[in-house]
């Protein structure tokens, strides 16, 4: 799903290619997706690659992986679900869509790889017929709830486990 970002480079960050795109996880590219690692702060905040492609594995066509690249240089990882019941005991419950994992590698991170990550999946849900998106995150100080925020996500009050939700109306 090659698309082009229209995000300008940071100048203090390699600059990006005009050619990002998601790749889906193949033998021939898991190796790179598995050597992908957030700063050592930040390990606390995101599930390592490894974990995501076993909840894919485990959770099959409910799980979304992939690999984020910046011409031919993975530079993070991408997971979304589809369909997924929150709180299937309680009346009301509806699926959502969203983002499960998002890890932008060390080197790469504020190049607007993760922004580029999000837009492609809010494209596929939309695709599928989605009209809303949901995210979870570690309410953190250093974690991401700014960068969802300057996206358009509102925290929902809810919790997701240890988890903020929080949702973006497509």
């Amino acid at each position: 799903m090659p698309a082009t970002s229209s995000m300008p480079a940071m100048s203090s960050m390699p600059a990006m290619s005009s050619t990002l795109s998601l790749a889906a996880i193949t033998p021939g590219n898991i190796d790179a997706a598995l050597a992908l690692r957030v700063r050592p702060e930040q390990e606390g905040l995101v599930a390592p690659v490894v974990k995501s492609l076993a909840e894919a594995y485990a959770y099959g066509e409910t799980a979304w992986p992939r690999l984020i690249l910046d011409g031919e240089r993975p530079v993070g990882f991408v997971m979304a679900f589809f369909d997924v019941r929150f709180h299937p005991e309680r009346p009301g419950d509806r699926p959502r869509s969203g983002l499960w994992h998002l890890l932008i590698d060390a080197d790469a991170q504020r190049g607007g790889y993760g922004r580029f990550a999000v837009e492609q999946v809010c494209a596929e849900i939309r695709r599928r017929g989605g009209t809303r998106v949901t995210v979870t995150y570690v309410p953190d100080p250093d974690g991401p709830a700014g960068f969802y925020a300057r996206l358009g996500f509102r925290p929902t009050g809810e919790l997701s486990g240890d988890q903020t939700v929080a949702e973006l109306d497509l």
